[in-house]
Formats: structure tokens, C-alpha cells, sequence
């Protein structure tokens, strides 16, 4: 990565301000809401994240327009890759990101919210100086062929993105996370902001909390939905804090109230895949995939059945890289059954045969569909036997969320 970025002159040397997320989960989440606060206080955000759901211009948004980068600037970016790289061993990751990054250099923007890809340490991103800012999300088990098989060795690599001096904002952990990074902060001498100590965020009576050392905010709940996006938007409002971008409760409050992040506990109110859906059936999207993730997303499921209660069915795609047992696990007790099915715009999926078999040890009833309208058309026969409007949800992996929105027109913005 560094040899290629040499290539093309350094642009990683001329990047806008720039903040720096890693973690498990929630990575997005907090870029989204970081860059609607930064917007609504009137600031041009580069924005790069991964994976994408539908086109692959949404890995790239920049700052100028407020866009996903079009086809020509993304082609020409890459042909200036490819040239400067000159057939040496690259990967896909890399060579786009490097493409990411000349872009970014190359138009103007006031920040840049930099998302990792994978782990941290070695990731492609990892190639800023001096952040403003580096913030880690919750770290669990995940992708741990590449980052390591216990939970303090991921830690190492996502905390691999701290930098000398730079401020580094986190979120809650495993006690064992927290001693890592915080070991690695006070060797680069690091201010570290945690998450229940140096702030905190929480609902209160419908809206939002902030508190830190200069003060208690009452603001708006996020727009996006689950107790978690509490602490993802408690996470963004410290880090603009920390990064020193902070202006004041007004900006808060108008980008928490019009943050935009598909595929996380989406609500699906209309739309061609919609309309095969039982009537009244309430629809959800969620591209979460891990163990953490499903404790959330059950959390969240729970809630609502609390509020408004509805048979919960499950359509479930996953890859193989995933731990499904314990995505599932969360979901025993509250949803009625889980319908698996293929993912079509990936090569490393699990059959849905072998994913029923783990909803089923998870202690789910499971039944395998080949396709996912297959399995809307079973829901909606139970729902006519039962006379129940029911409640999907349609999770398991970011590229199953990516099909569903291509397949109910709904692309992201």
C-alpha cells in the first residue's frame, strides 16, 4: 500500500482533517452520524466506508457535492491506480482504497471520516500521520482467521489505528479490550476518552443525554433506531469533542435528527419486495451478522414486541466466515421462526440448509427456501393460516441487506 501510494505522489500527505474509526460494530453507525453533525454545522465531509450494499460508488462519498463519487471520477481514480501500481501484487481492498484516497487528496473537503476495513493495524487505511481524531466501536468476535482467535488480540489490531498525541475516543468493552488499548494510548501517550467514564450518552424520557466534564446536553434522539445508536451518537459527539470540530447543540441536534444509514434496523414501508409481504406485516432490514450484532438487534426486536406484539419471522442469509450459533442465540425465545436463504451477490455464503441446521442449534425452528421470495410466500401462508399480521425481519449479512434493497428499489442516497 505504501509502495503504490508513493507512486502516485503521496496523496495520503494531503488529505482534508481526518478521523479514524475501527472496531467490531457499530463503525458505520458513528461515521453516519459524525457526518451528519459535521454537515449540519455547514462542514464538506469525505466519507469512506465498506462494504458496500448495492453499487460500489457507496464506499466513496465526497465532500464537494455530498455525493457517492460518480463512475467517471471512480474509473479515472483507478486507472491512475492501476498505471502507478504497474502489475506488482496488490489486493482489491488496497487498490481501491488507494483510489479512495486520491480522490479525497484531489478534491476539496473539510473532513475526512475514514473507516476501516478490516482489524486496523494492517488495514489499507491505516496510512494517516496525525488524525484529529481515532475512535474504536465495540469489539467482539469477528473475522477471526485474519485478526486472531481471542478477544485481546483483535483488540491489538484495531487499536493498531492509534496514533502519537491523537486523541482516541471508545466505546464500551470487555474489561480485557479496555486494558489493551488503553496500554497502547498511555505508550503513545494518547488521551484516551471512555465511554461510562470520561462521558456518557443515555435516553431519557424520549430523548437524548450527553454529559461530559463541560456539562450535560439534552438533545434529540438519533434517527436511527435501537438503544445502541444511543451510544453510537454519545461516541460521535465526543469524538467531534475530542477532534476539536465541536460547535454547539444546534449542529448536535439537526444531524441526529437526520442521520442516513441503510440496512440498520431500516424500517421497509413500501416497495416491490414489500408488497409481496403479508398485509400489515411490519418489515425490517438489518445488515448485522455477528454475535454482538444479534444481541442488539434482538434487543431491539424485543422492544417492539413489547409496544406492539407480532409473531417475529426471521429470513436469514449469512456467510461462512460467521458465527451463526451465536447470532442466532440472542433470537431464542422471541421470533417464531427463521426462513434461511441463499445470497446471490456472494460466492462465500452458507447454504441455506447448513444455516438451518445452526438456527436449529441455536434453538430456533428453521426451514431452508431458495430464495428469499420464496420465503415471504411462506410467511404470508402461515400469516393467512394464522390470521396474524406478523413481524419480518430480514438480516444475517450486509450483501443480503444490499439484494434487498436493490430488489424493493430502495438503493442508498
Amino acid at each position: 500500500m505504501n509502495r503504490l501510494l508513493e507512486a502516485l505522489g503521496s496523496p495520503e500527505k494531503r488529505l482534508p482533517p481526518t478521523i479514524h474509526i475501527a472496531g467490531t460494530n457499530g463503525k458505520g453507525s458513528v461515521t453516519a452520524t459524525l457526518r451528519a453533525m459535521l454537515e449540519a454545522d455547514g462542514k464538506r465531509c469525505h466519507v469512506y466506508t465498506s462494504p458496500h450494499l448495492v453499487a460500489f460508488n457507496e464506499r466513496i462519498r465526497l465532500g464537494a457535492s455530498g455525493e457517492f463519487v460518480s463512475d467517471p471520477e471512480l474509473f479515472k481514480a483507478l486507472y491512475a491506480c492501476e498505471e502507478a501500481n504497474a502489475g506488482e501484487e496488490i489486493t482489491f481492498f488496497e487498490i481501491t482504497t488507494a483510489a479512495a484516497i486520491l480522490l479525497f487528496a484531489e478534491n476539496p473537503a473539510d473532513v475526512l471520516l475514514l473507516e476501516v476495513g478490516l482489524g486496523g493495524r494492517l488495514d489499507a487505511t491505516n496510512v494517516v500521520d496525525e488524525p484529529l481524531a481515532t475512535v474504536i466501536t465495540p469489539i467482539s468476535m469477528d473475522h477471526e482467521k485474519f485478526l486472531g482467535e481471542a478477544l485481546a488480540e483483535i483488540a491489538a489490531e484495531k487499536a493498531g489505528i492509534l496514533k502519537a498525541g491523537c486523541p482516541v475516543v471508545v466505546a464500551p468493552q470487555d474489561d480485557e479490550v479496555l486494558a489493551v488499548i488503553e496500554r497502547k494510548a498511555a505508550r503513545l501517550k494518547a488521551p484516551v476518552y471512555r465511554f461510562g467514564q470520561e462521558f456518557n450518552s443515555y435516553a431519557d424520557q424520549g430523548r437524548m443525554a450527553f454529559q461530559d466534564e463541560e456539562g450535560l446536553y439534552d438533545l434529540p434522539m438519533p434517527s436511527l433506531l435501537g438503544a445502541h445508536q444511543v451510544i453510537n451518537a454519545g461516541m460521535a459527539i465526543a469524538t467531534l469533542k475530542a477532534a476539536g470540530l465541536w460547535s454547539g447543540e444546534k449542529a448536535a441536534s439537526g444531524g441526529l435528527k437526520s442521520i442516513n444509514w441503510p440496512g440498520r434496523l431500516q424500517p421497509l414501508i413500501n416497495g416491490a419486495l414489500v408488497d409481496k409481504c403479508p398485509e400489515g406485516a411490519e418489515v425490517w432490514l438489518d445488515g448485522g451478522h455477528n454475535p454482538g450484532a444479534g444481541v442488539s438487534i434482538a434487543s431491539f426486536m424485543g422492544e417492539q414486541e413489547e409496544r406492539s406484539p407480532k409473531p417475529l419471522y426471521m429470513i436469514c442469509g449469512m456467510l461462512t466466515t460467521k458465527d451463526p450459533v451465536g447470532f442466532f442465540r440472542s433470537f431464542d425465545g422471541l421470533a417464531r421462526h427463521v426462513a434461511t436463504v441463499p445470497i446471490s451477490t456472494t460466492t462465500t455464503a452458507r447454504g441455506p440448509l447448513e444455516l438451518a441446521d445452526f438456527a436449529r442449534l441455536a434453538g430456533l425452528e428453521a426451514s431452508p427456501f431458495s430464495s428469499l421470495e420464496d420465503a415471504i410466500a411462506d410467511i404470508v401462508s402461515c400469516a393467512q393460516k394464522d390470521g396474524e399480521a406478523p413481524r419480518i425481519l430480514i438480516c444475517g449479512s450486509l450483501y443480503l441487506a444490499g439484494e434487498v434493497l436493490a430488489a424493493n428499489n430502495m438503493p442508498p442516497r
